[in-house]
């Protein structure tokens, strides 16, 4: 029986990792990945029309499934292309593995036509970034390269020349063993009881979440509960907490709306739960701070710390919800949700109401008119500048919800907030839909 060859091996382990698709653009030091991707039943291969496409595409899955994607490009300026595309899934904290393909290994050194350094290359965009020189350094570089993309949400590359991955793979008697999900961590019963203390004595509690609050909504609602938390979010959080939240208070940041910037200023208590928000001016400097990170290296870096928790969102608030008094003053929460439906009314829904003689049509009502109909199962992506702020204030989430389930207000009078559904439709203006 044949032996597998480099290439072959590289496959395989991509495949055991979970990897499903190899996103890049076919070049010659790639054959021998590229012909061993043609033979596997595991992993397809996707032709792209310019590698950086295929490193967005390949983040773009890492973030909408949370499983290990893949990505390559052939040697010199094919590698070079990837790297806005692993920049941007390495900064969105998503696992990548790319592999970026060697001129011949004889020739490394000798500024040989199309001669790049990958490995420093991608140094600044990676947790990993290794060159395989000689076949017996497979399985165990790539597997090292998997075990930094998964255990620490970024990008892993892995450099490899042509000639290296058509030769005869080392003889192993068993594939090596991956790890493919990360662990919950749980903080310690000392920082568990002090953020209790915190919380009481405290007269009004603020929640900000981000994307690290992902998969813990039911948590986050049933603190603010108990509580009476307004609950604010980083655009990146939203996707996660905006949807079914009697306690939204909208956005903070440069592209914040609503009463989510008041609601952080004006409490005791500031639990910042998964969020490495990088906007400084907007945090708050003369209220109590709390960050719940489980990535330790995030604890404190953008605002002074009175309580640092190192742990998973929903591990951390389990724990505490237990050992927190129910607080029966709402009195804080009203008056943010009535600000928040206040300035959604004037500032928000302005665009989008008497729309009927505007011409041309405002962008924002274009963005509005787009969440009513699409799918609940759509997937938006934006360019960056203003449409993003039109996708954070007129896009609504919906999560796991049922697509009729509509969230009732709980301040009589209030409007429809961006990240609740719509329970009719708008007027809308003759003619085409065209934005001036």
């Amino acid at each position: 029986m044949a032996r597998q060859s480099v290439a072959e091996q590289f496959v395989d382990v991509l495949s055991r990792a979970g990897v499903k698709r190899f996103y890049g653009v076919v070049g010659d030091s790639l054959n021998p990945v590229t012909d061993a991707v043609r033979r596997s039943a595991a992993i397809e291969w996707v032709q792209v029309r310019h590698e950086e496409a295929g490193a967005f595409a390949a983040g773009a899955e890492a973030q909408l499934t949370g499983r290990l994607c893949a990505c390559a490009g052939s040697c010199g300026p094919g590698h070079l292309h990837l790297i806005n595309g692993l920049y941007d899934a390495h900064r969105s904290m998503v696992p990548v593995l790319a592999l970026a393909a060697h001129i011949p290994s004889a020739e490394i050194g000798t500024s040989y036509f199309q001669e790049t350094h990958p490995d420093r290359l991608f140094a600044e965009c990676s947790h990993y970034s290794e060159l395989i020189s000689h076949p017996d350094q497979m399985p165990r570089i790539l597997q090292t390269a998997i075990q930094h993309a998964i255990g620490r949400s970024g990008v892993a590359v892995v450099s490899m020349s042509g000639d290296i991955a058509g030769q005869d793979a080392p003889e192993r008697s068993t594939g090596p063993a991956i790890v493919t999900r990360r662990p919950s961590i749980c903080p310690g019963r000392e920082e568990i009881a002090e953020l209790a203390r915190l919380v009481d004595e405290a007269q009004a509690v603020t929640l900000f979440c981000g994307s690290g609050s992902a998969r813990a909504h039911d948590e986050v609602m049933a603190f603010a509960e108990r509580v009476k938390a307004p609950v604010g979010h980083a655009l990146r959080g939203k996707e996660w907490i905006q949807y079914d939240n009697p306690f939204d208070v909208g956005m903070s940041g440069l592209l914040g709306y609503g009463a989510a910037y008041e609601a952080m200023h004006e409490a005791d208590l500031l639990i910042l739960l998964g969020t490495d928000f990088p906007y400084t001016a907007f945090l708050p400097e003369h209220v109590r701070i709390v960050q719940v990170d489980i990535r330790p290296e995030h604890l404190g870096r953008r605002s002074r710390l009175d309580l640092a928790v190192w742990g998973d969102v929903g591990e951390t608030l389990r724990a505490l919800i237990p050992q927190v008094r129910e607080k029966n003053d709402r009195r804080f929460l009203d008056r943010m949700l009535k600000k928040h439906a206040e300035a959604l009314e004037g500032v928000v829904t302005a665009y989008t109401r008497d729309v009927e003689r505007h011409r041309p049509i405002h962008p924002e009502y274009a963005a509005a008119i787009l969440d009513e109909e699409a799918a609940d199962d759509a997937v938006f992506t934006v360019d960056t500048g203003m449409c993003t702020v039109w996708a954070a204030r007129y896009l609504s989430p919906n999560g796991p919800a049922p697509p009729d389930r509509i969230v009732q207000p709980r301040i009589d009078g209030q409007r429809h907030a961006a990240g609740h559904r719509r329970p009719a439709r708008r007027p809308r203006p003759a003619g085409d839909l065209l934005v001036g």
